[in-house]
C-alpha cells in the first residue's frame, strides 16, 4: 500500500517538458474542481429565486464540459485517445438514459418517497441520526464518505459478481477515456449504484440540500475522472478519485483493473486494500477482453443474452473472438495468482 503512495510525478501526461505545461498539469484538476464547487456554493447560498442552485450547478457543469473538451485537444494525456472510436453517439445515448434523466429522477423520487414513509428528518431508521446541527460543509463531507461506502461496494460487486458485471462491462468496453464516456453506463448498472449510494443518506435522514450537494460533487469528480487531459496529482490522489487512478481501473489486467473502486474519494479503497497506483505509466490499451457490440441498442440488450448466445455472436468476429479466448486464459492465470 505504501509503495502506491510513492510515485514519480512525471509518470503522467504525454512527456511534455516545457515549464508552462508542467506547471499547468498540476493546476488543472484543483482549479477546475474549485471553480465548479465555488459556483455551486454561490447558487446554494441564494434562496430566492428558487431555481438559482440548479442554474449555478448546471452553469458550472457546462463550464467544466467546455473546459475539458478544450484541454483534451490542447493538453491530451494520451494522443491516441483523441482519435475517433465510433462510440460517441452510443456514449451520449447511455448518458442520456442512465446518468441524465434516470439518475436525477431516481435520486429525487427515491429520497422524497422514503421521507414520506419514514417521517422526514428521522430517516428510515426514525432515530434522527443525521448531524443536521453541523455546518453544511461538514454535512457534505460526511455525506460523501458515508455514501462512498455503499458506492464502493456497489462498484466492487459489479466487478466480482458475474451477473452484475454483465451490465458494468458496457462502461469498461471503451478503448479510450474522455469526458464523453463519463456517463456510459447501462441503465441497470446505474440504477444499482444510485440506489445503494443514496441509502445511507435516506437511512440517516439527510436533507435534500445535502443530497443535491452529493449529486454535484459526484458529477464534477466523475467528469474530471474520465477526462483525457495531461494532469499531475501527488497527494490529491490519496484523497480523491483522479484520472491517474481511474486509468488503472480501466486496465485489461485484473490486478490493475479490479482496483480503485472509489467513486469520489479513496478512503474505502485504503481500508479494504484496493488502492492501486504503481510508479509507472498507466496502460493506454484499455477495455475488456470480451466482445461488446458497437451500437447503443445492441449494448442495452447484450447483458440480457445468455453466455452461449453472446459467444455465437462474438464468433462472427474471428480475430476478436480468438484474441478474447487468449486474454481470458491470461486473466484466469493472473486471477489465480
Amino acid at each position: 500500500m505504501l509503495s502506491s503512495l510513492k510515485r514519480n510525478p512525471d509518470n503522467t501526461g504525454v512527456g511534455q517538458t516545457t515549464p508552462v505545461r508542467y506547471i499547468l498539469s498540476w493546476v488543472w484538476w484543483p482549479l477546475l474542481f474549485t471553480i465548479c464547487m465555488g459556483v455551486t456554493a454561490f447558487g446554494f447560498s441564494i434562496k430566492d429565486p428558487a431555481y438559482m442552485p440548479y442554474l449555478c450547478f448546471n452553469g458550472a457543469y457546462a463550464f467544466l464540459i467546455i473546459s475539458l473538451l478544450f484541454l483534451e485537444r490542447k493538453f491530451p494525456h494520451e494522443a491516441k485517445w483523441t482519435e475517433p472510436d465510433g462510440q460517441t453517439w452510443a456514449n451520449i445515448a447511455h448518458t442520456l438514459t442512465s446518468k441524465g434523466t434516470t439518475q436525477v429522477l431516481l435520486a429525487v423520487n427515491t429520497y422524497i418517497g422514503a421521507n414520506m414513509l419514514s417521517g422526514g428528518e428521522g430517516g428510515l431508521l426514525g432515530m434522527h441520526l443525521w448531524p443536521s446541527h453541523w455546518p453544511m460543509w461538514g454535512q457534505v463531507v460526511f455525506a460523501v464518505v458515508a455514501s462512498e461506502f455503499m458506492l464502493y461496494w456497489a462498484h466492487r460487486t459489479a466487478h466480482e459478481i458475474m451477473p452484475i458485471w454483465r451490465f458494468h462491462a458496457v462502461h469498461h468496453s471503451v478503448g479510450k477515456l474522455w469526458i464523453v464516456n463519463t456517463g456510459r453506463f447501462h441503465f441497470i448498472d446505474s440504477v444499482y449504484s444510485i440506489v445503494l449510494g443514496i441509502l445511507p443518506l435516506i437511512a440517516l435522514g439527510a436533507s435534500m440540500e445535502v443530497v443535491m450537494w452529493l449529486g454535484a460533487v459526484t458529477a464534477f469528480i466523475g467528469m474530471l475522472t474520465h477526462c483525457n487531459v495531461e494532469m499531475r496529482f501527488g497527494p490529491i490522489s490519496w484523497i480523491f478519485n483522479t484520472p491517474e487512478l481511474h486509468r488503472w481501473h480501466h486496465s485489461k489486467r485484473l490486478r490493475e483493473g479490479n482496483m480503485n473502486y472509489g467513486e469520489n474519494v479513496m478512503c474505502w479503497d485504503f481500508v479494504f486494500g484496493t488502492y492501486f497506483n504503481e510508479d509507472r505509466r498507466p496502460p493506454k490499451n484499455i477495455g475488456i477482453t470480451t466482445h461488446m457490440p458497437d451500437t447503443f441498442k445492441e449494448q442495452i440488450v447484450w447483458p440480457f443474452l445468455s453466455k452461449r448466445r453472446q459467444n455465437e455472436i462474438a464468433s462472427a468476429y474471428p480475430s476478436t473472438f480468438s484474441a478474447n479466448k487468449k486474454n481470458h486464459q491470461v486473466e484466469a492465470i493472473e486471477s489465480a495468482e
